[in-house]
């Protein structure tokens, strides 16, 4: 029977649960498992902790802290943005998630958070940071 080890390629299905129970992000809902190689830094050391182990459609449940699953807030992520460099299509509004240009040509998407006059500062920061949350999974399939 196949086991998750530290060099094993993983597919699996998994939700993420806030602490009031609401799903925030689920591959069943996508109807398309996740695909991994453990140790490639997708994932933090001890969520990666929690999988070893586990074999071919094993079921898990875990309560990672923030600092475990997506890290906590960085005041470094916030940024202060001219209004100017909003239109139509991407209006300064507060709420509205808006993909940026990274330094290496990657979308990052912030949410704008606040808009005073002429500044709109807008949250780079995972929308989880900063929160405990429960990951179930499915092992669908490993290869070693």
């Amino acid at each position: 029977m196949s086991v998750i080890t530290e060099n094993s390629e993983v597919l699996m299905h998994f939700a993420i649960k806030l602490e009031d129970g609401s799903v925030a992000d689920s591959t069943q809902a996508m109807g398309k498992p996740a695909k991994f190689r453990m140790g490639d830094g997708s994932l933090t050391e001890n969520f990666e902790r929690c999988l070893l182990g586990l074999t071919q459609g094993e079921k898990s449940s875990f309560e990672l802290e923030p600092e475990d699953a997506f890290g906590m807030p960085n005041p470094d992520n916030i940024h202060h943005i001219d209004r100017t460099r909003f239109g139509a299509e991407a209006p300064a509004e507060v709420g509205n998630i808006i993909a940026f240009a990274g330094p290496d040509g990657q979308d990052i998407p912030g949410i704008i958070t606040d808009v005073t006059g002429d500044s709109v500062t807008v949250d780079f920061n995972h929308p989880l940071a900063g929160q405990r949350v429960t990951f179930d999974v499915e092992v669908v399939a490993i290869e070693n």
